[in-house]
């Protein structure tokens, strides 16, 4: 089983009913993971400013 990069707790999904591009929570900490790859299952831990950014830009886009 996956373990969080925070605070270390087994996260509690199944590896078998996610996707590539899905969004993991830790029921702990509440640190979210994208699932970047699943053979074999690989997390990337998402950066919340990241995806703040990414809404500016279309807000942005979609005002021109």
């Amino acid at each position: 089983m996956p373990v969080c990069q925070e605070c270390e707790s087994v996260l509690d999904f199944d590896p078998d009913d996610v996707e590539e591009g899905d969004i993991v929570v830790c029921d702990e900490c509440g640190t979210e993971f994208e699932v970047v790859a699943t053979e074999p299952l690989e997390l990337s831990q998402v950066d919340e400013e990241g995806y703040e950014d990414e809404d500016e830009e279309l807000a942005n886009e979609d005002e021109e």
